[in-house]
């Protein structure tokens, strides 16, 4: 019944958000245009549920080919990150066309947040249980880690600290999701989320 509940909401409130918010993809879509070359769009590969990849899609924050100029993880101070993409970053609204992730299946509302192949490799056997739901745009541990690029700006080795501190936190914080997921316990994580982003 939580499963199904579930679905039924990710299909409802992503078409809502899809239809409400189209105003706000285009402003966003011609700002990003007007200000840097490149697509509008950014398509990473994901591992989602199962183990199984997806493409991941965010309005694009960072210069082309920016996977190439550096790492897979973002500083506050990363030169890679564009003017737009600051603001964007900041306010969360890179993420909005996950909508259209969660409308596919491919996510949901609530979820732990997909991470790119290279440190899914990295998990150990407990931690790879957090693969057995399906990711989503919000968890505990975005809600946690919301200024992640902060906690990494500065450091000498900031992959290094994401793979040994942060990266383990976040999962462990995953797997308790994990055992507390029901349906208005993921409609608290929305409105907890959505209080962060009007607070900061």
């Amino acid at each position: 019944m939580y499963k199904f509940s579930k679905r039924c909401f990710d299909i409802f409130f992503s078409l809502l958000g899809i239809s409400v918010l189209l105003w706000l993809f285009l402003i966003i879509a011609i700002a990003i245009k007007c200000s840097s070359k490149g697509p509008v769009l950014f398509k990473q590969e994901r591992v989602g549920r199962h183990g199984k990849t997806f493409k991941i899609w965010k309005f694009r924050s960072m210069v082309v080919n920016a996977e190439a100029k550096g790492m897979q993880i973002t500083t506050e101070g990363d030169n890679r990150v564009t003017k737009v993409g600051k603001f964007i970053r900041k306010t969360k609204i890179d993420e909005l066309p996950q909508l259209f992730n969660v409308l596919s299946g491919k996510m949901s509302f609530v979820g732990p947040r997909p991470e790119v192949p290279k440190y899914v490799a990295m998990y150990s056997d407990e931690q790879l249980r957090v693969l057995s739901v399906k990711p989503g745009i919000t968890d505990l541990a975005s809600i946690e880690f919301r200024n992640e690029n902060d906690l990494l700006d500065g450091d000498d080795d900031p992959e290094r600290k994401y793979i040994e501190e942060i990266m383990p936190a976040k999962l462990e914080l995953n797997l308790k999701y994990i055992e507390k997921a029901g349906f208005f316990y993921d409609i608290g994580l929305i409105f907890k989320t959505i209080g962060k982003v009007i607070k900061e």
